[in-house]
């Protein structure tokens, strides 16, 4: 009895991961280029300044970034000045000591949008996990990696134009979203944003440049990180080179001795 359960068990975990897939239950996400991956990827200022820009006219409207201070901006090629000016045109804080709101400053975080109940974006590059499997294994995280800014790329970029109505709202069909319908409705659409250095504003160009904003609003310090790792991979490599020779310095007289005995 217990043998039959074992293997009924077995037969449909083995079989579960498979029929996900063939319901359609996993949406199809592009394995863009972004210049940030890989061990000697680096961030591309001109597209998380592009990004930004986006965010500002386009998502800011109904998702915040509170957890992001407005001074890391500084990072993104602007100057303090910029930073300044860019805080108090576009955002207002509540201040407890006036009881009232003001202008943000560059100490301030990114605004909150609870509006329309939109979920905040701080993290949501690290939160989403675009590659899976094969069948849970993890491998295309392992070659890909997380794949989280390419999920938000290719959710922004995944829209048909189909919709329908379910329970009294309206679905959009996304080729990227688990189930192939979301309740948001298209954010972007071609030349809605224009760029100052005059940058292509076509849907699937805006969809990388937001996605990019993104994944280095959630991981600011990821340049620093990776250099980090060369210093330790230096540092640790010369550690086992030095330890190697000493070890045959030190070893060396015994064996000798061991041969001839």
């Amino acid at each position: 009895m217990f043998k039959k359960l074992a293997i009924g068990a077995a037969f449909a975990l083995a079989l579960s991961p498979a029929a996900s897939f063939a319901a359609g239950a996993e949406g199809h996400i592009e394995d863009f280029d972004f210049s940030f991956e890989g061990p000697f990827g680096t961030w591309d200022q001109n597209q998380l300044q592009r990004g930004l820009q986006i965010y500002t006219e386009v998502c800011a409207a109904c998702h915040g970034l509170q957890y992001v201070p407005l001074r890391d901006l500084e990072a993104l090629g602007y100057s303090e000045e910029q930073v300044i000016v860019y805080a108090a045109d576009n955002f207002e804080v509540f201040d407890p000591e006036l009881d009232d709101f003001r202008p943000a400053i560059p100490t301030d975080h990114f605004p909150a949008n609870t509006a329309v109940g939109a979920p905040d974006l701080s993290l949501m590059a690290k939160a989403r996990a675009g590659f899976h499997g094969p069948y849970g294994l993890g491998i295309n995280q392992l070659v890909k990696g997380m794949g989280g800014a390419e999920y938000i790329a290719s959710l922004l970029d995944g829209y048909t134009g189909k919709e329908k109505e379910e329970a009294g709202t309206i679905l959009y069909e996304n080729t990227a979203f688990p189930g192939g319908w979301i309740s948001m409705g298209p954010p972007l659409s071609d030349e809605q944003v224009e760029f100052a250095d005059g940058h292509s504003n076509s849907v699937e160009h805006m969809s990388e440049d937001v996605a990019a904003f993104l994944m280095w609003a959630a991981e600011p310090k990821m340049m620093d990180r990776k250099n980090a790792g060369f210093v330790g991979v230096i540092f640790l490599s010369v550690l086992s080179v030095l330890l190697y020779l000493v070890n045959k310095r030190i070893w060396a007289p015994h064996k000798g001795k061991a041969r001839k005995d």
